[in-house]
């Protein structure tokens, strides 16, 4: 499995683009790179955009380095090697500094220039459910290099997406909560079925997004169809202030090969 570093130096914040989208229901087969942040929508969306039959050549990272970042996901980001690995798919890397998001643009542009050339990507998938800012940030950089954006995900009905995650065996925990009504029970909980009549209630009562599309959480997925290994947490660390947190994953490791 190739990991490939990209040197690209980014800070990055806000550019709203309402015009001229690639949009997500692209009829015919593609050769993409997978926008990957190694939460449960990102790698979901690479699983969906396969049953579609398209071809993931690689996975793309950007490591912001502040977690006000609101393009990109913070927590545990590192740990992505773990799950390419897992994946069995070349992965770029590349550190997006500071909260600019003009400047993280920058960095996947950058590495998606790389990955044309390498893989010879013709899009991107994006596992976003509901973000306009987002879902537009990443349609203005593929407009600019001529790539279409597949969002397998977008729009969907958040609670029956979250029961398909556990339907299709997505394993995955909370790596962070910044909402009313998730306390620090929940960071670092691995999400079952149990659960969601539970975040469903909170999530009305509270007025957050079930699937967590606004940030109210993050994830870390730990085992799914896609991964020919699990990964074990080895060390961890919660950190609470009493209103929000983050389980800091500290060591991890790849189990036993399972297909």
């Amino acid at each position: 499995m190739r990991i490939m570093s990209i040197e690209a130096s980014c800070n990055i914040f806000f550019i709203y683009i309402t015009r001229n989208i690639y949009d997500a229901k692209i009829h015919k087969t593609l050769n993409l790179a997978a926008l990957f942040s190694g939460g449960k929508d990102s790698t979901y969306a690479i699983y969906a955009a396969q049953k579609l039959g398209h071809k993931i050549s690689c996975l793309v990272t950007i490591y912001p380095t502040s977690n006000q970042s609101h393009l990109l996901h913070f927590p545990n980001i590192a740990h992505t090697v773990l799950q390419a690995e897992s994946m069995q798919i070349p992965h770029l890397v590349a550190k997006a500094d500071g909260i600019d998001t003009a400047k993280e643009t920058s960095a996947l542009r950058n590495v998606l220039l790389s990955a044309s050339k390498h893989y010879g990507i013709e899009g991107i998938v994006h596992g976003g459910i509901l973000s306009n800012f987002q879902k537009n940030s990443f349609a203005k950089s593929c407009q600019n290099l001529n790539l279409k954006i597949v969002t397998p995900l977008w729009k969907m009905d958040q609670m029956q997406y979250m029961q398909q995650l556990l339907d299709s065996n997505f394993e995955f925990i909370l790596t962070s909560v910044t909402t009313a009504g998730l306390d620090d029970t929940w960071m670092g909980r691995i999400i079952t079925n149990q659960d969601l009549p539970t975040l469903h209630r909170l999530a009305n009562k509270h007025g957050f997004n079930p699937s967590f599309e606004g940030g109210e959480a993050e994830t870390f997925v730990i085992n799914c169809p896609l991964f020919y290994r699990p990964i074990t947490i080895k060390k961890a660390t919660k950190i609470w202030d009493g209103y929000r947190g983050i389980f800091q994953i500290q060591e991890g490791m790849l189990g036993n090969y399972v297909r």
